[in-house]
């Protein structure tokens, strides 16, 4: 019997390219549950571990049934575990985390026409022969994927590359492209799912990612590094943005993109169902990158604000509707190239908001600084915006302003600084007592109502009105404990409703 289990890994080993050690698993497995299934009266209980080992040499094996020590308050499954106390019955020395076994009498190796058995060492070898198609493939570290539609279920695509399968999702795919069964399809791999049942390599064909390996089959300098993508953006079959960067300044990089007649931009645009790609010039200066990712639209002037990460792009207003695009997409898509949120404006919007700020910054010197209008009108003018600047730009700096002497220079930050602390005093009250508040409910803490409290949500109507997801963001807790905590904040909302 012992010579007839290695005759059959050896033989299923070569018939399915898989390595003896899973075969013999696979039968380990299957000898297990059949050994389980025939004591199962004696066990009482279907929990019972039972392990078996396969003398890789002889062919030999043996049953095990096995409980692990756990501590006396653990001690819940009697069938897979020992309670610490009771462990010395079983054997001295014994200790948390041991295990103790039983030997057992194995089935009979012929006994394994069992259905349950057999699926057992299938299965396992199925798996496999699966993950050593998909461990070649990704040894050829492929970001391209092109295969042929197998099938199509409830809208996502299987694509049959090679011996792999993979799936393409239906929310990966363009819209309203027409994709049928033995078509030719390429695509990007997204990421790779182990733990999926069916295909494990996920793809894409709307990621950004998608264009950039596309330009790089139809642009040889790009593999050749005398070319980078760096960056793109996508609306899926309708519009695209790639900004370049040439690294030889022999090479125009948007003018070898496109390629002679275009040739080169049109093979990527006919991969993409028609979406109508605009390739731009990268730039490092940020501002001179949106001016570039916004045409063809022309920006009369740009208003960098880094705190917020944001930029006021100024167009005339004949120039709006393009630099907005239809439904808003070319400033989209020129925000997701760029990373920037861009506010496009005309010249009459940016002076409006330009006088705006200013004046909010001249009250709020005015009634802080308790100084006149002209002395605030000299501060705005010389860069300043906001108290913290006033108080802590260097002296140097602040004397260098022909209309302050070095009194008024003293004043004007000892009245800044007091006005700060004063503010940071109110907050630090009002925050104590709006914790204050939310520690009143059941379930809150100090921390987290402090945590809150700073984020302005200072009472319980506002913890009520948040969303799960926003309050695990404010504090890093558990969802649970986030929907238990909204729950109980909205409680007085029902509290008078009829039964």
């Amino acid at each position: 019997m012992s010579r007839e289990i290695l005759l059959l890994v050896d033989a299923l080993a070569r018939e399915k390219s898989v390595p003896r050690e899973t075969i013999f698993v696979a039968l380990e497995l299957a000898l297990a549950s059949a050994t389980k299934k025939r004591f199962t009266d004696k066990f009482l209980q279907d929990e019972a571990d039972v392990r078996v080992e396969i003398d890789r040499q002889t062919g030999e094996y043996g049953a095990f049934r096995q409980w692990v020590v756990v501590p006396d308050e653990e001690h819940e499954e009697p069938a897979r575990q020992i309670a610490i106390t009771d462990a010395p019955e079983r054997g001295e020395g014994l200790a948390i985390g041991d295990v103790i076994e039983e030997p057992l009498e194995a089935v009979d190796f012929g006994r394994i026409g069992a259905q349950a058995a057999k699926q057992v060492i299938l299965q396992k070898i199925r798996d496999a022969e699966r993950e050593q198609i998909l461990s070649d493939f990704l040894a050829r570290d492929e970001q391209l994927v092109t295969g042929t539609i197998k099938r199509i279920e409830r809208g996502n695509v299987i694509v049959e590359s090679g011996r792999i399968e993979a799936l393409l999702p239906r929310d990966q795919a363009i819209p309203k492209e027409n994709l049928r069964v033995g078509d030719r399809v390429r695509a990007y791999l997204l990421k790779i799912d182990r733990n999926l049942r069916g295909p494990q390599l996920v793809l894409s064909r709307i990621s950004p990612e998608f264009i950039k390996v596309l330009f790089e089959l139809e642009v040889p300098e790009i593999e050749e590094g005398l070319l980078e993508i760096k960056a793109a953006a996508r609306d899926p079959g309708l519009r695209a943005k790639i900004a370049v960067k040439s690294n030889d300044p022999r090479i125009d990089p948007i003018g070898t993109c496109v390629g002679m007649r275009g040739s080169r931009v049109q093979g990527v645009t006919g991969e993409l169902a028609g979406e109508r790609v605009d390739i731009i010039l990268w730039s490092a200066d940020p501002a001179q990158f949106v001016i570039n990712a916004l045409a063809p639209a022309e920006v009369s002037s740009i208003i960098v604000d880094e705190e917020r990460h944001s930029m006021d792009v100024v167009v005339d207003e004949e120039q709006l509707a393009q630099a907005i695009g239809k439904l808003g997409q070319n400033v989209r898509l020129a925000s997701e190239l760029t990373g920037w949120q861009l506010n496009i404006m005309t010249e009459s919007e940016a002076n409006q908001k330009r006088d705006s700020e200013h004046g909010a910054i001249q009250r709020l010197f005015i009634e802080k600084l308790d100084v006149d209008e002209e002395v605030a009108q000299i501060l705005i003018d010389e860069g300043f915006s906001n108290l913290e600047e006033v108080a802590y730009v260097p002296m140097n700096e602040m004397l260098e302003i022909e209309a302050f002497d070095e009194d008024t220079v003293n004043e004007l930050r000892r009245r800044a600084r007091d006005a700060l602390v004063t503010d940071a005093i109110k907050s630090e009250e009002s925050m104590e007592t709006a914790a204050d508040d939310l520690l009143g409910m059941e379930g809150m803490d100090a921390e987290t109502a402090h945590t809150l409290a700073s984020k302005g949500v200072r009472t319980m109507e506002d913890l009520a009105d948040l969303a799960i997801d926003e309050l695990t963001e404010m504090t890093g807790m558990e969802a649970d404990r986030a929907k238990a905590l909204i729950m109980t904040a909205r409680a007085p909302w029902f509290a008078d409703q009829p039964a």
